[in-house]
C-alpha cells in the first residue's frame, strides 16, 4: 500500500508490505514547493514496486497541502488502476494509538490564533481564546496539542498529552487498513475544509475555458 499525506506543515509518503512492514517513509517540507516536491518524493516511493492500493488524507489541514496531495493520488490511482481510499487526519493520528482508552482529540494548528479541534470525528475551528475545556478524560495530539492540552490542564481536566505532533503516513496506511477491515463505507476522496478557502474569484471573473 502506498500512503499519502500533506495535510500539515510536513508531506510524507510511505509504502508498506503486505505483511505491514514498512519498506518506505519519505517527508519533505509542505511548504513553500510541495507542489514539485510531492510528485518528485512520488517517484522515489514507488520505483521498483508493485503498488495495488493507495491511501491518502483528506483532510482537514492546508488547504493546498490536500488539494496537491489528493490530486496527486487520483492521477497516480488512475494511471496505475488500483483503488483509491481517502482517510481524515482523525482516523490517521487515532490509528497511533490503537489501544488509547480515552477519547483522542486531534489539534491542528489553522493559523495564527485559529485551531481546528477533532472531537469525535468532526472537526470545528475555534479562536484560541475560545478553545473548549471538559473535565472528562482525554488526549490530545496534533501540531498544536502542547496549546490545548495546556489550557485543559488549567482548567482542571484530566489531559493526557501525546507525542503525536505530526502525521506519520504510515499511519495513515493503517487506518485505511483499519477501514477495510471494519468493511466502513469508503470516505469521498476529496478536501475536507472547516473554514471556506480565502481565495476569491478575480473581479472579472474566470477566463473562458480554451477552444
Amino acid at each position: 500500500m502506498l500512503a499519502i499525506d500533506a495535510s500539515g506543515e510536513r508531506a510524507g509518503i510511505a509504502v508498506l508490505a503486505e505483511d505491514g512492514s514498512v519498506t518506505v517513509r519519505l517527508f519533505a517540507p509542505g511548504r513553500p514547493g510541495l507542489i514539485e516536491t510531492l510528485p518528485v518524493l512520488l517517484q522515489q516511493a514507488v520505483a521498483g514496486r508493485h503498488i495495488t492500493q493507495l491511501a491518502v488524507t483528506i483532510g482537514p489541514g492546508s488547504f493546498t497541502g490536500l488539494r496537491t496531495a489528493i490530486s496527486l493520488a487520483h492521477g497516480f490511482a488512475a494511471a496505475a488502476g488500483v483503488p483509491l481510499i481517502g482517510v481524515t487526519v482523525a482516523e490517521s493520528y487515532a490509528a497511533a494509538f490503537p489501544v488509547l482508552h480515552r477519547p483522542l482529540w486531534v489539534a491542528i494548528r489553522a493559523r495564527k490564533n485559529r485551531i481546528f479541534l477533532i472531537r469525535d470525528g468532526v472537526a470545528q475551528a475555534f479562536a484560541d481564546a475560545d478553545l473548549p475545556r471538559t473535565k472528562s478524560p482525554v488526549a490530545v495530539a496534533g501540531d498544536a496539542a502542547n496549546e490545548v492540552a495546556a489550557l485543559l490542564a488549567a482548567a482542571g481536566g484530566d489531559v493526557m498529552l501525546t507525542n503525536a505532533r505530526r502525521l506519520d503516513p504510515v499511519w495513515v496506511a493503517h487506518a485505511a487498513m483499519a477501514r477495510q477491515a471494519a468493511g466502513l463505507p469508503a470516505h469521498c476522496v476529496q478536501p475536507v475544509y472547516v473554514d471556506p478557502p480565502e481565495a476569491k474569484l478575480p473581479a472579472a471573473g474566470l477566463r473562458p475555458p480554451p477552444v
